[in-house]
């Protein structure tokens, strides 16, 4: 992860007050790597560093955001509902899984992970779409209406499924690794009766998925199999078929498809815009499990 989060200057977006916020961005979490990594200083440096990080993000949001009405930037509303959506839905969320695992090793790998992931893709993105170098890749937003449709569908069919609670740690995933180990990626093809297609994406966390046959099958399971990886792409057709009952754009179509993918093929899928539907969720210390769909 160290590699990931270094400066170079293909992050530079050409606006000295935003490229020297995000080069402080990147300092911070760079050093919260380091402390994590050492023992002795982990926990409470590790509290005190995310302190800072979330206020200073914060700040940062508000300068760039200042900076993009002061140019009257055509894509300003979706921008800063990405800011919205980290600073309510994804950092809180991250805190407490923080707080409830007591800054362990793992729940801080989780959110540096996910900060790294959402740090990198954010400003070679949306950012460089500011001075229009790129194009902005959420390309089409779904009514608040359709994403909380959709939200109450997942955990709906989640817990009836898997018993297990969800919560949601964004509604603008973008391929970030949340995984501190391996991911388990299926790829579901749909197609309705006017030939119309539709792709959805589920991404496990591993060790969600363990858990997950574990208390199914009432015995431990250790480690993602064929059998495992065969069950859990079936579990994921039924997850759909649950979901499909709660929110009619699934409902309207039926299975072609279903494949896995690693997860370096779901991120090329990513490459030119990104599912309009796109959710992050939290099993609450359990794992990690992402869900996006493109129409």
């Amino acid at each position: 992860m160290m590699n990931e989060i270094k400066w170079n200057d293909r992050f530079n977006i050409g606006i000295d007050t935003i490229d020297k916020a995000h080069k402080k961005l990147f300092s911070i979490v760079e050093k919260l790597i380091a402390l994590n990594e050492d023992s002795d200083k982990q926990q409470h440096a590790c509290r005190e560093g995310i302190k800072y990080f979330k206020s200073y993000t914060i700040k940062h949001f508000e300068e760039e955001e200042a900076y993009m009405r002061s140019i009257n930037y055509s894509d300003y509303a979706m921008h800063k509902s990405l800011h919205d959506n980290m600073q309510s839905k994804t950092l809180p969320a991250l805190e407490r899984e923080l707080d409830e695992q007591n800054y362990s090793v793992e729940a801080m790998q989780h959110f540096l992970g996910i900060c790294v992931g959402w740090l990198n893709g954010h400003i070679l993105t949306e950012d460089r779409a500011i001075t229009g170098r790129v194009s902005n890749k959420w390309v089409h937003s779904p009514s608040e209406d359709e994403i909380v449709s959709l939200e109450k569908a997942i955990l709906q069919s989640f817990q009836s499924l898997f018993h297990i609670n969800l919560e949601l740690i964004s509604k603008h995933y973008s391929g970030e690794d949340f995984s501190s180990g391996s991911a388990l990626c299926y790829r579901l093809n749909y197609i309705s009766q006017n030939k119309e297609k539709l792709q959805v994406f589920v991404v496990y966390e591993e060790r969600m998925v363990l858990g997950m046959l574990g208390d199914l099958l009432g015995k431990p399971v250790k480690k993602a199999d064929k059998t495992v990886i065969y069950a859990v792409k079936i579990l994921s057709q039924q997850f759909m078929d649950c979901i499909g009952r709660h929110f009619s754009l699934i409902g309207r179509y039926r299975l072609e498809k279903n494949d896995m993918l690693t997860f370096e093929q779901l991120l090329r899928t990513f490459e030119k815009e990104y599912p309009p539907y796109s959710m992050l969720f939290s099993a609450k210390g359990k794992g990690y499990f992402s869900l996006c769909i493109r129409t």
